[in-house]
């Protein structure tokens, strides 16, 4: 199964004619090949593309817009007019444009059909999120352009791939609504050699040809049956015709021509992202302590953990490790939030505890000018999911301390001796960051997106937290 060639047209200048470029283009490719599966699709909200090519009076099983929710391209396929095939266009993108910030989720949803051939995709005259992907996916980028500002945004299309660091070597403009009435005095003749010109002088690559504006063909969008005619069977015997063709037959050349196309080059590129992000997972799993940091006891063997309730790292990423939720629930009620008795797991509390815990990062820190070995004191932060503080309380260590019959060694100590203390027993510059990790996959933690989100946390309390020159 070969991946297909993906042609976007795309500008940000409304009115210069993307949508006849694109259904006519698809219906001329047909003709050029005819063995040559072409789909159609478009993210703008006229329903063009239904209205030409739709046969029958059923309801669709899907839209475009199901392409960013999920469903494989493959089940929203529908055969239309002319032999060419089509996902039928929705009403619902404007609130899926809320939700949606990957520019690449097009090219992931492409790269798990089975869809050959071209696919032809109009898009909206705005750089939104569904134009983003369709450009992101694009073997072949033709951007009409009918005057000096359709030919200014430009630039934003440019502006993208350069961003998003794509080679610009996909992108196109063609001169469209050309008036072959108007001629210059000059170096520029007319207004497709202008255009030519100025596309060139920016650095911008063109098409051969242009198309030409025709009363013809723009009749052929607006009659009384308010059907949509195809330039190739009502506008055979127009300039347009022979431009369309001449359009067409570069877009195959070209399809043929691409030994990588921009699918399978995205691929090669998930699968190789994918593998650093296991290796990455690996390499923090093997990093991990094996034993609660609290108590000791073992969560972590192999490939596996056990029952974990907090995910531990110290800001110098010296100590990574797992806490039983019992333990670190038992520190906070004791310690910091001043309970008299053991709280247990079936208490109230502890659910109002555990359930706050959720959205809450911990921190574990000596609290600044106090190095005093014989006179510690620990802060414990508590900050919300943005990483802003919401509370604090500070406490002075004490190794020893008294319980009903006798001085027992303070619960704390194990977890600062493996996470903050230094040679010398005592709390050093470094903070611990605890959060509550899911009790049936605590490793998700771990998982590279999740782990991205964990470290910028992080970064973002560090520079709320008292600077090293202050802890002296």
């Amino acid at each position: 199964m070969s991946t297909p060639y993906i042609v976007t047209i795309s500008s940000e200048k409304g009115g210069v004619g993307k949508t006849t470029l694109a259904t006519n283009l698809a219906i001329y490719l047909k003709a050029l090949h005819e063995d040559l599966p072409v789909t159609l699709m478009s993210f703008d909200n006229h329903f063009s593309v239904d209205q030409m090519f739709r046969i029958n009076r059923q309801a669709a099983r899907g839209d475009v817009g199901d392409l960013f929710t999920g469903s494989n391209p493959d089940s929203l396929v529908e055969t239309g007019e002319y032999g060419v095939q089509f996902i039928p266009s929705s009403k619902k993108l404007n609130i899926l444009r809320r939700e949606l910030n990957d520019p690449s989720a097009l090219a992931k949803a492409f790269v798990k059909a089975s869809i050959e051939g071209i696919v032809i995709i109009d898009t909206r005259p705005d750089m939104d999120i569904f134009t983003s992907s369709a450009l992101f996916a694009a073997d072949r980028v033709i951007v009409p352009v009918k005057d000096a500002p359709s030919m200014d945004n430009c630039r934003h299309i440019y502006d993208f791939f350069d961003s998003h660091g794509l080679s610009r070597r996909p992108l196109r403009i063609l001169p469209c609504l050309v008036d072959g009435r108007i001629h210059y005095e000059g170096p520029f003749r007319d207004p497709y050699q202008l255009l030519k010109a100025s596309a060139i002088n920016r650095g911008y690559r063109c098409l051969e040809g242009y198309i030409a504006k025709s009363p013809k063909v723009e009749s052929l969008n607006t009659n009384p049956e308010g059907k949509i005619y195809p330039i190739l069977t009502h506008g055979r015997h127009t300039g347009v015709h022979i431009q369309m063709t001449h359009v067409a037959r570069q877009v195959y050349l070209h399809s043929i021509e691409t030994e990588t196309r921009r699918l399978a080059e995205y691929s090669m590129d998930m699968d190789s992202a994918e593998q650093e992000n296991q290796n990455s997972y690996e390499a923090r799993f093997s990093a991990l302590a094996t034993g609660c940091m609290v108590c000791g006891k073992l969560l972590v063997e192999k490939d596996r953990t056990g029952q974990a309730g907090y995910f531990a790292q110290s800001s110098d990423q010296r100590i990574s490790g797992y806490i039983e939720e019992e333990c670190f629930a038992g520190l906070a009620f004791r310690y910091f939030y001043g309970a008299r008795h053991t709280v247990e797991s079936h208490d109230p509390i502890w659910d109002l505890f555990r359930e706050s815990a959720q959205r809450s990062y911990f921190v574990l820190q000596r609290t600044p000018n106090t190095r005093n070995f014989y006179q510690q004191k620990l802060s414990f932060y508590r900050f919300d999911e943005n990483g802003l503080e919401v509370s604090h309380k500070t406490i002075e260590l004490q190794e020893f301390e008294k319980r009903l019959l006798s001085k027992e060694r303070s619960d704390l100590f194990p977890l600062l001796e493996r996470s903050l203390f230094d040679e010398r027993g005592r709390l050093g510059e470094a903070f611990l960051l605890v959060r509550k990790v899911s009790s049936d996959l605590p490793e998700e933690i771990l998982y590279d997106q999740n782990f991205s989100g964990f470290a910028k946390v992080m970064a973002k309390i560090s520079t709320q937290l008292p600077e090293p020159s202050h802890r002296a």
